[in-house]
């Protein structure tokens, strides 16, 4: 950001659109319009990605294409791809508060073939026109997707040979003897992403025009059973049966006492930087057609990461290994510099990643609910930051702030406590601490200005993640009033 400013975090899952999810329509145009009247001049949103297995934004079948979940059916049925009824029968009565995978898995699909067969031939031109302008990855998710429908969803490492092997000397005839369910099924999948970046890119538009900065988040691992992996093997430490060979985690941190095991492949960086770094810079201008602020998670692997043996059931026993470091960040600094990143620093400090932070000029994060755990550091504590950070309560892996002050120990909410003036109302007066802190940027979580309890994620947990959603009208306009005029009084408008 090029001045003070300050923006809120909510998944685009959890905006209160009807039919069992959030979406690209009516609630998320809704939701800019209570942005631009809070004063608020940025949405953080998670990655943008289809889910797979444990419904995880973090663990996409592709880097690059969007959820199909989020293609609005409203919107659908007013261009005439879907009737009234077909939209409104889809996860029809499902709790409004929370996201229903499963369900949504058997239903939603089954609505968007309607939209397909009735779209496909109609938009050829505008679809034929789209898959020119993403052909460095589009035709490969296809397939993957296609591939995956045929083989029951199993991963692709269960495949049979050789669609194993997305480059292999067989595949391409393979491919050709599946015959038109495969062709069909695969232009399925392109006219799903024809219809989400269609979507997408009014809703930015009319972000653009509210002036709304759209922070994205980008993982900095891909998930094991993905396109990514399947079509660039030789960028992954796999052994010769296509498994990996060690796996992505952190040793155990403020989250987990084993550590967190994530599972995903490890970067052959040798061979990435041999080839330039391409397979990131294709990644990264991806995600830069979807966002203007790149967050950067886990910015610290790129220093050193976490290797962890295969077979482990935890992270507990791994091996600090070097990463690309500077090599890969000037490389992106310098193909992408109208592009702003933001590096997720967290954890403990180390020489090498504050140093390489420094390098980048890239702001960093500070989190208020780290800053009053230990007496002794000031790692997090307001006063010691600097304009180039991004200030946060809480990311998406935290507790909001109603939880937070019941579950921490009262040593360190007494202590937060007394930092703040011993407030009447400690969850508003953090708050306040970070919209009045040097940082240039501030970033709530929703939950935080709703005054609710619910987590987006556990980290270590596999279920009940990734669900909680907002309610229509509880973005009131008394609530925008307030939050503008926070944002009004600490200089953040």
């Amino acid at each position: 950001m090029n001045r003070r400013a300050s923006g809120v975090l909510l998944p685009v899952y959890a905006l209160p659109s009807p039919h069992g999810i959030g979406t690209l329509g009516r609630a998320a145009y809704d939701f800019a319009d209570f942005l631009h009247a809070a004063g608020q001049r940025c949405w953080q949103m998670l990655p943008l990605g289809q889910t797979g297995f444990g419904d995880s934004p973090y663990q996409s079948f592709s880097s690059f294409a969007g959820n199909p979940y989020f293609i609005d059916l409203d919107l659908l049925a007013e261009d005439g791809l879907l009737t009234g009824d077909e939209a409104d029968a889809c996860c029809a009565g499902i709790d409004p508060r929370y996201v229903e995978y499963g369900r949504l898995y058997t239903e939603r699909f089954a609505v968007l073939e309607k939209a397909f067969h009735r779209g496909w031939l109609r938009d050829r031109e505008q679809v034929e026109c789209f898959q020119r302008e993403n052909a460095a990855w589009l035709s490969d998710y296809a397939d993957f997707m296609a591939l995956k429908d045929r083989f029951g969803s199993q991963p692709w490492t269960a495949w049979p040979e050789p669609f194993r092997r997305r480059t292999g000397p067989g595949y391409a005839a393979a491919a050709a003897a599946c015959g038109e369910d495969f062709a069909q099924r695969r232009s399925f999948y392109i006219y799903l992403q024809y219809l989400f970046f269609k979507q997408w890119s009014a809703l930015r538009a009319y972000l653009r025009e509210k002036n709304i900065t759209v922070i994205g988040d980008l993982p900095i691992y891909v998930a094991p059973d993905s396109c990514d992996v399947w079509a660039a093997p030789e960028f992954f430490s796999l052994d010769d049966r296509c498994r990996p060979t060690a796996v992505a985690g952190v040793p155990p941190d403020y989250f987990s006492p084993t550590g967190q095991l994530w599972g995903n492949p490890l970067y052959r960086w040798d061979a990435m930087e041999k080839d330039g770094f391409g397979w990131w810079l294709r990644r990264i201008d991806g995600a830069g057609k979807l966002f203007d602020v790149i967050r950067f998670d886990h910015f610290r692997g790129l220093d050193e990461y976490w290797a962890v043996p295969v077979g482990e059931e935890t992270a507990e026993k791994g091996q600090w290994l070097p990463g690309p470091g500077r090599r890969l960040v000037d490389v992106l600094n310098s193909w992408f510099p109208n592009l702003r990143f933001i590096a997720e620093d967290l954890g403990t400090p180390t020489p090498g990643v504050e140093k390489l932070l420094q390098a980048s000029g890239w702001p960093g994060m500070k989190v208020l609910e780290f800053a009053f755990d230990d007496p002794k550091s000031a790692a997090y504590l307001p006063h010691t930051y600097t304009e180039n950070c991004v200030c946060y309560t809480g990311t998406h892996d935290n507790s909001p702030l109603a939880r937070w002050l019941t579950e921490t120990p009262e040593e360190t909410v007494r202590y937060a406590a007394e930092y703040m003036g011993s407030p009447a109302d400690p969850a508003e007066a953090m708050l306040r601490l970070g919209m009045s802190s040097t940082a240039g940027l501030f970033v709530a979580q929703m939950q935080d200005w709703l005054g609710r309890s619910d987590r987006t994620n556990r980290p270590g947990t596999r279920e009940r993640n990734w669900r909680w959603r907002m309610l229509p009208g509880e973005t009131t306009p008394e609530l925008a009033k307030k939050m503008h005029r926070f944002a009004e009084l600490y200089g953040r408008i």
